[in-house]
């Protein structure tokens, strides 16, 4: 990683991700954890609060170093234990079936494979497990799709890898966990920034 995606970016994206509208949709996305969880894309920690007291604790997974510092208080303040694990979701040093539930919240945008990273999600889920996530990706709509093919070159240069069109519903489909729940809005703002997918993806099967 980058001095500005190690070191500056995690201070932008925890303002980015402060907007009080996005508090309602965090704890609405937590709601259902419990057991061992694991969060892809840790962050700041704008999670922590959130956190049902069905939690017994939380694998957290986060390439930036510095958002460690950022969380630290939210941590410190939380009951839940937080043990830092790995930096790549890519490649997760759990075994396989040990975990109750994943979260990620924003993260499915920045993981350069993002289907490997959902091969690992699945693997390390329990039977029954869910993935919860919270993610923007591509609108459905024509116009919309068209801007954000367009500003995604430039949003990945200033966003630490940030893709504004990824079809979410697609990609996990693709990797053979598709949503067992999905909900599709725009966040108030620019449509090309705010198409959200919201929703679980179960593990069924092998």
């Amino acid at each position: 990683m980058s001095f500005y995606e190690q070191r500056i970016l995690p201070y932008i994206t925890d303002v980015a991700l402060s907007r009080k509208e996005f508090v309602p949709l965090r704890r609405r996305v937590a709601a259902e954890l419990s057991g061992e969880v694991l969060e892809i894309g840790f962050g700041s920690g704008r999670n922590v609060p959130h956190y049902p007291p069905a939690v017994a604790r939380v694998r957290a997974v986060d390439p930036a170093i510095v958002g460690r510092k950022l969380a630290a208080k939210r941590v410190e303040a939380s009951s839940i234990p937080v043990e830092y694990i790995g930096l790549d979701g890519q490649q997760l040093p759990l075994d396989d079936n040990c975990i109750d539930h994943v979260l990620t919240t924003w993260t499915m945008c920045t993981i350069p494979d993002v289907g490997r990273a959902l091969t690992e999600i699945r693997r390390v889920l329990r039977q029954g497990g869910a993935l919860h996530f919270l993610e923007h990706g591509r609108s459905p709509d024509p116009r919309v799709a068209s801007w954000q093919d367009r500003l995604t070159p430039l949003q990945r240069r200033i966003g630490g890898g940030c893709h504004l069109n990824r079809p979410i519903d697609q990609l996990l489909r693709d990797a053979a966990f598709p949503p067992s729940r999905l909900e599709n809005y725009y966040l108030r703002g620019p449509k090309s920034l705010g198409y959200m997918y919201e929703g679980t993806a179960t593990k069924r099967g092998a």
